[in-house]
């Protein structure tokens, strides 16, 4: 019996840090033994926003560098640039004939994104969740692990499914379910609990980079924003203390344990021994993850090979749907 198919994607726009980890590639990682795992640097999502071209070469090699070393297997899973296959761009189109304007018009994250100057933002900026929802749907994918944030642009994904199907009276496209796994879905940023620890943040203390040294990470946990009241008791006592949950959360992420384990190990103690132990398992879970992105790093060409035969093995997967696509579309 064939597995269910996962695919997912991030963005090479800067150094990958603690939440990207935490959020999400452990998660692909684990996601390997019962999933068919299609896993792609989504470099054309990348350039809604003007990217520097040798910044844009640089940082898909670092986040596919990253990939691998977090645990995830380019012979057993699929691992690509978006770029190279051409169904993302070809089948985004035709979801731009599929989609409505009043569906994006809804879109939140386009709202933060742009700003108040929506007239000068990017018709890619504003088109990009029909790109997104071509990602998935190119590979008639099942399955899709999302952070809450984005569960917005899954339902989008599953709503273009479904028109396209009812449109030509079809069951072409599945429509995809989201898989929310594990704690720390949504890490925070060090410097302010309310809000999603960010590559784009001004502060890099806001952040823990997988990039980051030994030192580095001490340094940005030592410094991160807590309050003055005494280590929680109780889950429940986390309550309205943003900084202090979140570094519960990581700490516990880290540890493969949940908040309420947490807590108890560290009921009446101080928050100077919480930080020196959370620095400790930090360093240990990410500097072996660090010391293997540089080895890869190291010889570029390797990376992009990887990249290639992903892209081979993505679209032998991709090709023959988009023709189905385009045959039920009435193209010629």
């Amino acid at each position: 019996m064939a597995k269910p198919r996962v695919f997912s994607g991030v963005q090479p726009t800067g150094n990958l840090h603690l939440g990207n980890y935490l959020g999400a590639i452990r998660n692909w990682v684990k996601l390997q033994a019962d999933y068919e795992c299609i896993y792609c640097v989504v470099d054309m999502h990348a350039i809604t926003v003007w990217q520097d071209p040798a910044d844009l070469t640089r940082a898909t090699r670092e986040v596919t560098a990253s990939l691998i070393a977090a645990g995830i297997d380019p012979e057993g899973s699929i691992l690509f640039n978006q770029s190279r296959v051409p169904s993302h761009a070809e089948t985004a189109w035709i979801f731009n004939c599929v989609a409505r304007m009043g569906w994006l018009n809804r879109m939140t994250q386009f709202k933060e994104k742009a700003g108040k100057d929506r007239e000068n933002a990017s018709v890619g900026l504003f088109a990009y969740p029909n790109l997104m929802a071509a990602d998935i749907l190119a590979y008639q994918a099942t399955h899709v692990p999302v952070g809450e944030d984005q569960k917005q642009h899954l339902e989008l994904a599953r709503d273009i499914a479904q028109k396209f199907n009812f449109d030509y009276g079809v069951e072409h496209f599945p429509a995809p379910e989201p898989l929310i796994l594990g704690e720390a879905t949504r890490v925070m940023s060090l410097r302010d609990g309310t809000k999603k620890m960010s590559k784009s943040d001004a502060s890099d203390q806001s952040r823990i980079n997988l990039t980051d040294s030994a030192d580095d990470i001490a340094q940005k946990i030592r410094r991160a924003k807590t309050d003055p009241a005494a280590l929680p008791a109780s889950v429940e006592e986390l309550e309205g203390r943003p900084e202090a949950r979140n570094l519960y959360a990581i700490h516990a992420a880290l540890g493969d344990e949940t908040v309420a384990d947490v807590v108890a190990a560290f009921a009446e103690r101080q928050f100077s021994d919480f930080k020196k132990e959370m620095t400790e398992r930090a360093v240990d879970r990410l500097g072996p993850l660090t010391a293997e992105m540089r080895r890869l790093m190291a010889d570029p060409g390797h990376i992009d090979a990887i990249l290639h035969r992903g892209a081979e093995r993505a679209n032998e997967i991709a090709a023959p749907i988009l023709a189905e696509t385009k045959r039920i579309v009435g193209f010629v």
